[in-house]
């Protein structure tokens, strides 16, 4: 026999719902996150603001060994010298300055170190102002590479030396052209002035 029963099932409590005044954050949790924020804030950005800088330092050496690289390049496919030099207007290379003013790349078929006759400007660097360039005897005026790629002063005299870029209160870089006309970039133990 199947017994039937007749009490109706248990009824289930129902669950209580969080009220939504529960679900935010207390004025002291809030103000403590906010504390935190602002000494991570505080230490992050004079540190981000020295990368930033040192940045601008390193990017503008390595366009500086890479123009150079790019100059010994040209002098090789064209079959002459082709000389950089520190220039403020990308028109003819400067007597006086920095090479922070800017400099240009050109052709020298007459290798007498400046754009004449038909001397082709191949690039200008427009100067940058927050960046200085600075440069051993050597490399003071001008760096040139003969067809077969060396450095070699116009004289032909072996051509070597050291540039050095500088912003103030960073490190400094020194972009080094060695004998065989190779450059390389190496990060100075000197702060700038």
């Amino acid at each position: 026999m199947i017994s039937i029963s007749t009490k109706p099932p248990p009824r289930r409590r129902p669950e209580i719902a969080a009220s939504p005044a529960n679900d935010g954050f207390t004025l002291l949790e809030l103000l403590i996150a906010l504390a935190i924020t602002a000494s991570l804030t505080m230490f992050a950005i004079p540190t981000y603001v020295q990368w930033i800088g040192d940045e601008k330092v390193m990017n503008h050496a390595r366009l500086l060994a890479k123009s150079m690289q790019h100059a010994r390049s040209e002098a090789i496919k064209r079959g002459h010298r082709v000389n950089l030099c520190k220039s403020s207007d990308g028109v003819q290379c400067a007597d006086s300055g920095t090479w922070g003013q800017g400099f240009l790349m050109h052709e020298d078929t007459g290798t007498k170190g400046e754009v004449d006759g038909e001397d082709a400007v191949i690039r200008f660097e427009p100067p940058n102002i927050e960046i200085r360039v600075t440069a051993n005897k050597p490399l003071a005026d001008y760096v040139s590479y003969t067809a077969f790629g060396h450095a070699r002063m116009l004289n032909g005299a072996l051509q070597m030396g050291t540039f050095t870029v500088c912003r103030p209160g960073l490190r400094a870089v020194d972009v080094i052209l060695v004998g065989s006309g190779r450059v390389r970039i190496a990060r100075a133990k000197t702060i700038c002035p």
